[in-house]
């Protein structure tokens, strides 16, 4: 360990109080920020600033990049869940709410019934309350959990106490209630400690207290212990006790130890507490930032330092439950934990510390300590101390002493003489301690299962203290394969697993383990045997593995011929069906092989898979024509498009669905459907007309009407055509359709078919269809009659009819069918000059009320016929018909007869007055006039009076109607004869009327028309005559608009005369057409002055005529009146006088604002001293200050402002100000107080002390940054900086006062106000980077002391340009290195290297880069300046270079030599550059050993060219080098003759051996026998064997005398031989009782096998005789494109 290095780590997370999180300094305290866990930090704040801001709740996720949410929450208190994104609010104290974040929806809420005072998060699910009076926990996530629950009473001894924590053990059954409070003058501490099991309390003196568990050697069982720590007046201890103490285990002696402060920290005091179960440490913070470390076990300080100078308010442990996290009042996020490298050789350092350091590095597992428990181990074995050894050995330090060699050592040891051995008493401590690994496990089971205590095995297996290998699951099989299985599934042994499922029967498990582990078995032959052992579980291991999601495994084609290999036609159709499930192109083949599979065997099968229409690729011409041999003739036609095929099975229809026939002809051609429907007619008419005329329904706009009309015809069937034609009626539009339909239904008799079709539909030929009926001369006219209403064929109905003598029918048709047609009818009959007597009979036979009386009479007065009706009109009459047209006709017929027409005119109402009118406008005018006049038909009574001249009536009927639109009409220019009518209506219309709203009427039209003179005489008329209007003050006001509008000279006259007028409306419409004096004299006249004075004033403007005329009447109103005209002429002074004679200060706004502008500052005052006596308005006073200040009257300013007044005394000072009033400014600001301005206006004054004074009351940056400008530039540098400091606090401020700064060169003042704003309370980051930029420029020396002073507080990025600018080469790589700017760090030092290199702080930076080119950059430098340290850079950058690509770069160098450990150390890289650099460089140093190393361990090199060089080296090691090299490269010619060449014979043997070629070893053998060495030559018949053919040996031993060398080659053959010879005899007898075997079988066996299930084999009785077999085994030959088994 270095010196100096601590035990702890310990960083800043995160800084609460910068800018970028936007969080105040007040809101960083215990009352507001909590830190349940190291996930998430919780503020609550509200801005100081803006006392109407919401208050906000902003949640810091410490574990996702500090990202920072804020949410607008009210709540008096806000925790976050441990790591779920759960956040708990209280609010008044008593209601709890808790919210789902992250699902944006309310978890639970509650109303509590008493105030909270403490609240946390026990566990991930529970709340814990404190109250003045209990403890209550509170489920979250129960629903059932509605309200918190009590858990126990608060003691008396908390009384008065602020709770800081609450805490519980980790089975909840001890809790703990911290609080204090302040007594005799320091902080006391009170806890409460609860048993749940025990039901009670007792009271301690503590500060903070937390739970812990730890494991005592012996001990069966953890030990659970309680530690708080407390500071009397006294002193300071720490405790630790054990709680609820465990049979068995040993007794934990409490503990007491002392707690270290300093002299200094008299009132320093423990705070929080917290115990790390991963090292077993008690970390305790204090109040003034000291952490302290002890050891759990032992209460042994372990360390203590002061981690932070604020306090530390709150802290948690971290989610490894290895350190802790805490916040300072600072806003610092502080991280402690315990550094594992250092901390046992820290402890270490103390001697007495050794056997704590030991033990805290057996339970943690850390390093540092092995020499120790190596040491000890060794001592001990000597010792003979075995059973210590295995302690030491099983308790060591990440397991480095549990090696094979200490099992064997245990093994070896001397056996006691009782008890256990050395070895189990080892095996015992490991399983106690935890699991055993691979080697352990492995010894331990094979004593267990000699002993047969398989139980012991799968106890541990359960516990999981064996770690599983393929070893010890092969020493485990033969024992119990199941158990075997257990250990290669935990081991992974995928092969021995898959083997294990197939042996133990567990088939279904084999594919998902097979997909789970990535391995791929041997399907077939899985398969295979697994269909031998169990048919049925084959058959689905088969579908399993073709119908695997992420594909098949195995080939459906081979699965197939597997089962019908063992004639399993059911298994094989059932495995098709589920593998051709989802219908493929590309499974055409399988698809035809299972169609014709069953077709041959069970046709019903097959029936049913095409009937659900499971496949569409398969060979349909081929299955069709099995189906038709099967007799499924439906099938055969759903497979076939042949259609000769189609005819002939068409016609069978007896054998198909009816529904299904018909949708089978949709599939069919136009061509192929009608040749069908005519072969099916043709064969058998009886049979198949029900199904043609269907199919002819429902395909009839394709095929066409009018072939299937002629189809039917053809075959003379007019049932068929009537019942085709009867389906397709109602829909069709084809009228030939419509009339065959009429024609067939005539020829079957269907007449009421005939008259529906007739009366319903539209589209059949009307004149065709009624001459069909003539023709046809029916029994029943109805169809005709029909057809000849509908289509207005009336007259040759009527003549018809009438021929034929059918007086019946006309009055069926009359009084029947439609009586509507009457008036027709009986037209007919009259041209056809028939009886009246017949024709008056009809009429009395109908009923009057469905007769159009109208057209009756048109009909027969057209034919002057008219009196023909009489009778049957006043029949009608006396039947009580009130219909119009009735009334109509008598009055034609009155009024032709001149039976007293005019009588009946006026007295009947129930006549149409516009028919009858015109009726009487060429007979009589007065008649038509009575008849208009009486049905107020307006325009027709105006053209017959116009036209003969009744311009008399016309006038009366205008004034009595008085309608204004009517008048309107008359009235307009283009009535020539309007003249005429205004002389009636003036003369004789208007004098004979009485009701005045007529005449007004009338008036009123004349008014619209515009006709001012004939309206003018026409109200003189009526008003200055006597008459019963002349006092109507309505025609008075419009005799006078009138006449201010068309005669102005004659108002004045009217104003003296008349006196029922409107005055106001009247001197209205004088005032807006421009007679003022006549307005004037009106208002004048009905004494209005005020309306009279705004006549004068407004509109004569005649002001100075206003004023006398205010001076005569001398009223108030009148004077503001005047005032105001005045002051709107600018005449101020004037204005003023008349606004105090009339006591009027209502204008005020506008008189100050006038006089303010004039300069009347003296006459202002005098009106508002008026105006205050009675209005206190706040634009009066504020006037009347300012005016003083204008003035210069101070003293009189003074006197005003310190008396009441509701002047904005604020606005006036800033009015003051802003004109350079500032004396007056100065007493406006100061009267209220206003300390920001007051600063301002002194500064003006330069007073600038007493402007700092003011300015600091104001504490407003505005008022700062002025008075700091006006001191800087004063040179007050002392007020300047006092005014700077709270300037630089506000980020946004800084730049411009830096720029202030330096622009007047006071730089050294700069850098003394930046330095002294550094101890700020708000000092942040812009302050220490431009105080860095600052140094940078004028103090360079200073800037690396700052950066590493401040670093994690300056914007990086800023100062590293002005690091850059200065050229602070050093500086600049601290900042890139600290920003993680790795990259520009080390281009930085390459290019600064003069300044800037250091090796080892390169080499730190340079394997942190992101851009890979700055590697070989780097290299290429080192290459340059240091190539002496070049291998160190890159064992550095091995991981993350491109080795080919540095290899290609020292090639080019030639420098290969300086990288040799380098290239060696990546060589097992296998990369071909690498290999072939260090093979060159073996070559050239002439290092064979290593050559031949690397050329037989990496082979990605030019093995031919570098045999090639080798072959013609010096040395015969390289030699046979190039040798092997040829060998391994299958060049056996070339390697041999090398090696017979340096007479190497064994390495020729040996790859003559390997070759494998007999040739090859043939060659050798002669060459050795022509060489003469007959040890070769033995050597050659033995290590080449297998490859030399027995008749060269022979032939050579016999030519060259070497039998005896040869004997033991034919010994072996000759044996091997005989022994084949007897194995083949042995097989050929087995095989011959075989096939004996076999044949019996089969000669006992029934062709058509035993009874199969129904699916396949189908109902017996009906299915037809499937075809003769063509196999014994009933199977025919398939084309599978295998061939045969």
């Amino acid at each position: 360990m270095a010196n100096g290095a601590l035990p702890i780590r310990f960083f800043e997370t995160l800084q609460l109080a910068l800018e970028l999180i936007h969080l105040q300094q007040a809101s960083i305290g215990f009352n507001s920020c909590t830190l349940e866990s190291d996930n998430y930090v919780c503020v609550r704040q509200k801005s100081s600033d803006d006392p109407n801001a919401q208050p906000e709740v902003y949640i810091i996720n410490l574990k996702n990049n500090n990202e920072v949410v804020r949410r607008p929450i009210k709540a008096d208190s806000a925790i976050m869940h441990w790591h779920r994104n759960v956040i708990a609010l209280k609010a008044q104290g008593r209601t709890l709410q808790i919210f789902d974040l992250g699902q944006r929806q309310k978890i639970k809420s509650t109303q509590f019934h008493e105030d909270i005072a403490f609240w946390k998060w026990v566990s991930v699910d529970t709340l814990g309350l404190v109250t003045d009076t209990g403890i209550y926990h509170w489920n979250v996530f129960d629903p059932a959990q509605q309200q918190p629950q009590k858990m126990f009473d608060r003691n008396p001894n908390l009384a008065g106490s602020q709770i800081i924590n609450y805490r519980l053990n980790e089975d909840d059954k001890w809790m703990v209630v911290v609080g204090i409070q302040q007594q005799q003058g320091r902080v006391a501490g009170q806890m409460q400690l609860y048993s749940r099991d025990r039901g009670i309390s007792q009271s301690i003196e503590g500060h903070a207290a937390a739970f812990g568990t730890l494991h005592l050697e012996g001990a069966p069982a953890d030990t659970r212990v309680f530690t708080f720590a407390v500071r009397t007046a006294s002193g300071a201890k720490l405790h630790v006790v054990e709680i609820d103490h465990q049979q068995g285990n040993p007794q934990f002696t409490k503990k007491a130890v002392d707690v270290y402060f300093p002299p200094e920290a008299t009132n320093d005091f423990p705070v929080s507490m917290q115990v790390s179960q991963k090292y077993n440490i008690i970390y305790l913070v204090t109040k003034y930032g000291f952490i302290h470390l002890y050891d759990l076990e032992t209460a042994t300080c372990l360390f203590m330092n002061r981690i932070s100078s604020e306090t530390i308010f709150t802290t948690c442990a971290d989610s490894e439950a290895a350190g802790i996290v805490g916040i300072n009042r600072k806003g610092q996020v502080l991280s402690v934990n315990v550094d594992e490298a250092n901390i046992i050789p820290y402890l270490l350092q103390n001697p007495a510390n050794s056997s704590l350091a030991v033990n805290l590095a057996s339970r943690a597992g850390l390093a540092g300590a092995d020499n120790l428990y190596e040491q000890q181990f060794e001592n001990l074995c000597n010792q003979g101390d075995w059973v210590e050894a295995a302690k030491i050995a099983a308790n060591s330090p990440r397991g480095f002493l549990r090696t094979i060699t200490t099992i064997e050592r245990f093994k070896r040891a001397p056996q006691p003489s009782q008890g256990l051995s050395i070895i189990l008493q080892y095996f015992g401590m490991l399983l106690d301690k935890g699991a055993l690994n691979a080697n352990e496990s492995l010894e331990l089971v094979r004593p267990v299962l000699a002993q047969n205590r398989k139980h012991l095995l799968e106890k541990w297996l359960n516990e999981n203290k064996l770690e599983c290998s393929e070893e010890l699951g092969d020493t485990v099989r033969p024992h119990d394969m199941q158990l075997a299985l257990t250990i290669y599934l935990r081991a992974n042994v995928a092969q021995k697993v898959v083997a294990g499922f197939a042996e133990t029967g567990q088939f279904d498990k084999i594919l998902p383990y097979a997909q789970q582990s990535g391995y791929q078995p041997d399907y077939v032959s899985l398969l295979q045997h697994i269909i031998r052992v169990n048919p049925e579980r084959g058959s689905e291991f088969a579908t399993s593995l073709a119908t695997n999601e992420g594909g098949p495994l195995i080939d459906a084609d081979r699965v197939v011929d597997v089962f019908q290999s063992q004639n399993m036609i059911q298994q094989a159709t059932s495995f098709l069906l589920e593998v051709l499930k989802d219908n493929h192109p590309e499974q055409a083949h399988l698809q035809t092989r299972v169609l014709e599979m069953n077709l041959v065997n069970a046709p019903q099968v097959a029936d049913a898979i095409l009937g659900n229409e499971m496949f569409s690729y398969y060979d349909k011409p081929r299955i069709a024509q099995l189906c038709e041999n099967a007799q499924l003739f439906q099938r055969a036609l759903e497979n076939t498009e042949d259609p000769a095929v189609i005819k002939r099975n068409i016609v069978r229809t007896d054998k198909f669905n009816q529904e299904w026939l018909v949708n089978f002809f949709g599939k069919l051609s136009l061509e192929q459907s009608l040749d069908c429907l005519d072969e099916m007619m043709k064969v058998n008419i009886r049979q198949n007309l029900s199904a043609v005329v269907q199919i002819a329904t429902k395909y009839s706009d394709l095929l066409g009407s009018t072939r299937l009309i002629e189809l039917f015809e053809k075959y003379r069937t007019a049932e068929g055509l009537y019942y085709y034609l009867g389906s397709i009626v109602n829909l069709s539009e084809d009228p030939d359709v419509h009339f065959k339909y009429i024609e067939a239904a005539t020829k079957m008799g269907q007449f009421t078919e005939v008259q529906r079709i007739c009366r319903d539909s539209n589209f059949y030929n009307p004149e065709k269809v009624k001459n069909f009926l003539k023709e046809a001369r029916l029994t029943e006219q109805l169809p005709l009659i029909v057809v000849c209403d509908r289509f207005n064929f009336i007259h040759d109905l009527v003549l018809y009819l009438y021929q034929n003598q059918q007086f019946k029918s006309i009055e069926v048709y009359v009084q029947q069918v439609n009586p509507g047609r009457t008036p027709a009818v009986i037209g007919g009959l009259l041209d056809v000059d028939c009886d009246e007597k017949i024709i008056k009979d009809l009429l009395q036979s109908v009923n009057p009320a469905s007769i159009p009386i109208d057209e009756l009479v048109s009909e027969v007065e057209s034919r002057n016929r008219l009196k023909l009706l009489l009778p049957f009109l006043e029949a009608t009459l006396a039947s009580g018909n009130q219909q119009q047209a009735v009334y109509n006709a008598l009055a034609k017929i009155y009024i032709d007869s001149n039976n007293n027409p005019e009588k009946f005119l006026k007295e009947n109402d129930l006549y149409d007055t516009l028919v009858v009118g015109k009726y009487c406008e060429k007979r009589d005018p007065s008649l038509a006039y009575v008849a208009y006049r009486k049905g107020q038909n307006d325009l027709e009574l105006i053209n017959v009076t116009n036209e003969n001249s009744m311009y008399k009536q016309q006038a009366r009927y205008l004034l009595d109607r008085a309608d204004p639109e009517i008048w309107s009409f008359v009235l307009k220019d283009n009535n020539i004869h309007r003249r005429s009518m205004i002389d009636q209506v003036t003369s004789t219309a208007v004098p004979e009327a009485s009701e005045p709203e007529k005449v007004s009427v009338a008036v009123k039209a004349f008014l619209d028309a515009d006709l001012p003179a004939e309206l003018i005489d026409l109200l003189e008329k009526i008003i200055l005559e006597p008459s019963p209007f002349s006092d109507n003050g309505n025609l008075q006001n419009l005799l006078m608009f009138t006449a201010a509008k068309a005669d102005k000279g004659r108002l004045m006259d009217y104003i003296h005369q008349l006196n029922a007028y409107n005055a106001e409306e009247i001197a209205s419409t004088c005032i807006s057409v421009g007679l003022l004096e006549e307005a004037f004299e009106i208002y004048k006249k009905e004494n209005n002055h005020t309306a009279a004075t705004d006549v004068l004033v407004t509109h004569i403007v005649a002001i100075d005529r206003a004023h006398e005329y205010a001076e005569r009447v001398d009223l108030p109103e009148v004077w503001s009146m005047v005032a105001k005209a005045q002051l709107g002429g600018l005449r101020v002074t004037d204005s003023i006088d008349s606004y105090i004679r009339a006591q009027d200060a209502s204008n005020y706004a506008e008189v100050i604002e006038l006089a303010t502008s004039a300069g009347k500052d003296e006459d202002l005052i005098k009106f508002l001293r008026m105006a205050r006596k009675t209005q206190r308005e706040p634009p009066i006073d504020t006037a009347l200050a300012f005016a003083f200040a204008r003035t210069n009257q101070l003293p009189e300013l003074e006197n005003f402002l310190q008396s009441p007044n509701v002047a904005d005394i604020e606005a006036s000072g800033d009015k003051a100000y802003e004109e350079g009033y500032h004396q007056a400014a100065k007493i406006f600001y100061s009267s209220i107080s206003n300390w920001a301005k007051l600063a301002t206006t002194l500064v003006h004054l330069e007073d600038y002390q007493a402007a700092v004074e003011c300015a600091r009351k104001a504490n407003s940056v505005k008022v700062w940054k002025q008075v700091n400008e006006a001191c800087v530039e004063k040179k007050e540098f002392r007020l300047a900086q006092i005014c700077g400091l709270n300037l630089i606090v506000h980020a946004e401020e800084l730049q411009e006062l830096v720029r202030q700064y330096e622009r007047n060169g006071y730089f050294d003042e700069l850098i003394a106000l930046l330095e002294a704003g550094l101890g700020l309370e708000r000092a942040h980051m812009g302050m220490f980077t431009e105080l860095g930029i600052a140094l940078s420029k004028y103090h360079p020396e200073r800037v690396m002391e700052h950066l590493k002073l401040f670093w994690s507080r300056i914007n990086i990025p800023k100062m590293l340009k002005a690091c850059e600018d200065a050229a602070l080469w050093p500086e600049l790589i601290f900042l890139y290195t600290h920003y993680d700017e790795w990259d520009n760090a080390a281009l930085s030092m390459m290019e600064r290297a003069a300044d800037a290199w250091e090796h080892h702080s390169f080499k730190e930076i340079i394997v942190k880069v992101a851009n890979l080119e700055i590697y070989y950059r780097a290299l290429n430098f080192y290459l340059e300046q240091q190539p002496s340290s070049i291998t160190d850079l890159l064992q550095a950058l091995t991981p993350r270079i491109d080795v080919n690509r540095v290899v290609r770069l020292f090639e080019k160098s030639d420098n290969i030599p300086l990288i040799k450990p380098f290239l060696l150390n990546v060589q097992t890289q296998n990369k071909r550059a690498v290999n072939n650099a260090i093979n060159d460089l073996l070559i050239e140093e002439e290092d064979y050993k290593t050559l031949r190393d690397s050329v037989e361990n990496y082979d990605n090199y030019d093995a031919v060219e570098l045999a090639q060089r080798l072959e013609n080296h010096d040395l015969v090691f390289f030699r046979q080098i190039a040798s092997n090299i040829y060998r391994k490269n299958k060049r056996w010619e070339k390697s041999i003759a090398l090696s017979k060449q340096d007479k190497l014979y064994k390495d020729a043997i040996e790859t003559a051996a390997i070759s494998g070629k007999s040739e090859v070893v043939e060659d050798l053998l002669r060459y050795f026998i022509d060489i003469g060495s007959r040890e070769c030559f033995v050597g050659m018949l033995y290590a080449c064997y297998d490859l030399i053919p027995l008749h060269v040996v022979m032939e050579v031993a016999w030519r060259h005398g070497l039998q005896d060398f040869s004997m033991p080659f034919f010994i072996n053959y000759t044996r091997e031989l005989t022994a084949t010879v007897d194995q083949l005899r042995k097989d050929n007898e087995e095989r011959k009782a075989r096939e004996v075997m076999t044949q019996k079988e089969e000669d006992n066996t029934p062709i058509l096998g035993g009874s199969r299930l129904m699916l396949t084999q189908g109902p017996g009785g009906n299915a037809p005789a499937p075809m003769p077999y063509q196999q014994t085994n009933g199977f025919t030959p398939q084309p599978t494109g295998f061939r045969g088994f």
